[in-house]
């Protein structure tokens, strides 16, 4: 498994639409066979969020980056950035791997 974390910092001004564009981005992702969960937070900082990104394996993680729905996401939110983007790799220890697909149904 491998989790990433994608740190985002919105202009104030674009935090609706940012929310919009990510929804559209979080429900195609978790359709994808190599994504385990998909997670959306914002922070107290209303202009902050986070996505919890898990993958089955790191070739799964290239993959995404490969879809036509992550290409139409990046693309759209790009002007909507305060900053650029940052991001942070992890491996699980627990739960297991059958612990990461709670969140399909």
């Amino acid at each position: 498994m491998l989790i990433v974390h994608v740190f985002i910092h919105v202009k104030p001004e674009y935090i609706t639409d940012f929310k919009a564009e990510t929804l559209a981005n979080v429900q195609n992702s978790i359709q994808e066979s190599g994504i385990a969960r998909f997670d959306f937070l914002q922070d107290e900082d209303p202009n902050r969020f986070v996505l919890v990104e898990v993958y089955r394996n790191p070739n799964d993680a290239l993959k995404h980056k490969e879809t036509a729905h992550y290409a139409v996401w990046r693309d759209t939110i790009a002007p909507m950035m305060a900053e650029p983007r940052s991001s942070k790799k992890y491996l699980n220890i627990a739960p297991d791997k059958s612990g990461w697909d709670s969140a399909r149904g």
